[in-house]
């Protein structure tokens, strides 16, 4: 996948694809990245985290943080991951704290930053990538904006 400054639409036939598009995002946005995940339940967020996680050369199991809130991963070369839930948080206040304190993890383990549920946040943050999910008949939907500055 080459990177692009434009608001990119992909159809997505499965979890592979949708794990495959992760991948190639790890590559493409790389360490210090954010990327803000949107969609229902169920339209495949962690699905395409654990495609982050396999461009990134992760090997250890992700699963959605719900309940951990938050989740580290770290591949055998150095290369990080940080996993942000936030569905459960109903405050936005709350939410940004949290966030703020991740992305400073984030920022230490030189890592791609990953959160679900970035509406509960009170602003969304500057330099974000976003990706929209959405259930397509058999697949999903995928809408990829880069952050408004890179337009």
């Amino acid at each position: 996948m080459q990177s692009s400054n434009a608001i990119r639409t992909i159809q997505l036939a499965d979890a592979a694809a949708t794990q495959a598009l992760g991948a190639g995002l790890a590559t493409d946005l790389g360490a210090g990245a954010v990327l803000l995940l949107s969609g229902g339940l169920g339209a495949g967020k962690t699905c395409l985290v654990q495609g982050l996680a396999r461009g990134l050369g992760i090997e250890e199991p992700v699963t959605s943080p719900t309940f951990a809130l938050a989740q580290h991963y770290r591949a055998a070369d150095g290369r990080a991951l940080v996993h942000l839930d936030l569905y459960r948080i109903e405050s936005p206040a709350s939410a940004d704290e949290l966030f703020d304190q991740e992305l400073e993890e984030a920022d230490v383990l030189g890592a791609l930053m990953a959160v679900e549920w970035p509406e509960r946040l009170s602003r969304p943050p500057a330099g974000a990538w976003r990706l929209a999910l959405e259930l397509a008949g058999e697949g999903r939907l995928a809408v990829l904006q880069p952050p408004p500055s890179a337009l």
